[in-house]
């Protein structure tokens, strides 16, 4: 994948979009296409993940094992595809902490990866940029936590 093809994956990104093209420049420097299988996790939930991901093309499930007592099970939390972003947050946070959620390839899924602690070091150096990140990081947020409430309900 060349810079210009990565540079329209970024700026679509739900994370990334309205971004200028000069941090988006310097998003692309830290991002490594990763290709993932039908049937293969990107990563499990209670993983120490490192890593954010980019769907560049495919679709996984967010799932979430969860137990309560006598009710237990494994539910989805949604599809995830083109444009989507998923991975460890708390690390644009400077914490490290276990996943809360896996995510199964329900098609062969291409990515765009970056080590979150290498995006939390350009949040540092340009806060405005830090600022947008962590706005739309919110909201993104917002729609997870209300996603996993649902799937609670279907237990």
């Amino acid at each position: 994948m060349d810079r210009e093809e990565m540079k329209q994956v970024i700026a679509s990104c739900e994370l990334f979009e309205g971004l200028e093209n000069s941090d988006i420049d310097k998003i692309i420097n830290l991002c490594r296409e990763k290709t993932f299988n039908v049937g293969e996790y990107i990563f499990h939930q209670g993983d120490s993940g490192e890593h954010l991901y980019i769907i560049i093309e495919g679709q996984v499930m967010l799932e979430r094992a969860i137990n309560l007592g006598i009710r237990k099970g494994i539910v989805s939390m949604g599809i995830l595809g083109q444009g989507h972003v998923l991975g460890s947050w708390s690390l644009l946070l400077d914490r490290s902490s276990l996943l809360l959620s896996s995510t199964l390839c329900q098609k062969t899924t291409r990515t765009l990866a970056m080590r979150g602690a290498d995006l939390r070091n350009l949040m540092l150096i340009n806060k405005d940029f830090g600022f947008n990140i962590l706005e739309k990081l919110c909201f993104l947020l917002k729609d997870r936590i209300q996603a996993a409430f649902g799937a609670m309900e279907k237990i």
